[in-house]
């Protein structure tokens, strides 16, 4: 069951009509790969008509804005997060981190059609980004992050297991599966599909031919490659957050 504190948050934003869904740890914990988290991250949309709800939902929620970037629309569309700390008594020191836009990840009207909704143990819904927009949210240059994508296409892949899976679920686990045993598991059952994926990811090569000390050290230089295009993307980023520290500091 979701913490009573960010039930408080989504019954909120929903009851605001804020257009956002539950990424980051909370969101993992519904796709079986539990995470311990005390914030609540959210993706929203960032036009002025669901900022004015998210503005009312927060006011609702006693949030206040945590150390930069301030809550403007324009922070928001160039990539950052805004930060808030909760002070309603059933949320209270909760954080919310919002985003509205994330590297490599589709606009939010695109995550929005393929959203995932679950139900709670009490019937209550709740809106996730879909579990493949949330792996590719997951590639950060966070440690953290890399065995989380693991653990989340691992979880998908015994609940697979269970089923004959679609032809969109196993392109799934062959673009995104980090676990050696595994992708050759995988390419070695679905040879035809791994083959049509081999200019997407190179690497597929020495899981359809079982080789495994190379695939685990391609493996290893796709997350570098991937964590070294997130510094990049978040440099500018971070040297405008330093830009605002300093002048808040000057206030």
């Amino acid at each position: 069951m979701i913490p009573n504190p960010i039930r408080k948050v989504l019954s909120t934003m929903a009851a605001r009509q804020v257009r956002a869904r539950l990424m980051g740890g909370q969101a993992c914990v519904f796709y079986g790969a539990a995470e311990f988290s005390r914030d609540a991250d959210l993706a929203i949309l960032g036009d002025e008509d669901n900022l004015r709800c998210l503005r009312h939902a927060l006011a609702d929620l006693q949030a206040e804005g945590v150390a930069v970037p301030p809550f403007e629309r324009q922070f928001l569309q160039r990539g950052h997060a805004v930060h808030f700390r909760c002070q309603h008594p059933e949320a209270k020191g909760l954080r919310v981190d919002v985003m509205s836009v994330m590297r490599g990840v589709d606009a939010f009207p695109i995550l929005w059609g393929r959203r995932t909704t679950v139900e709670d143990a009490d019937g209550t819904s709740f809106e996730l980004l879909s579990l493949p927009d949330l792996v590719q949210a997951k590639k950060t240059q966070r440690d953290k992050d890399w065995p989380m994508i693991r653990r989340l296409l691992e979880a998908d892949y015994a609940a697979g297991a269970q089923q004959v899976p679609t032809r969109q679920r196993r392109e799934f686990w062959l673009r995104e599966m980090r676990t050696c045993e595994l992708l050759i598991e995988v390419a070695e059952t679905n040879p035809d599909v791994a083959q049509d994926f081999l200019h997407h990811r190179p690497l597929l090569a020495q899981a359809l031919s079982n080789r495994r000390t190379e695939l685990e050290d391609a493996l290893v230089e796709e997350e570098k490659a991937e964590r070294e295009r997130d510094r990049v993307y978040w440099r500018p980023l971070k040297a405008e957050l330093e830009k605002l520290r300093r002048i808040e500091l000057q206030k």
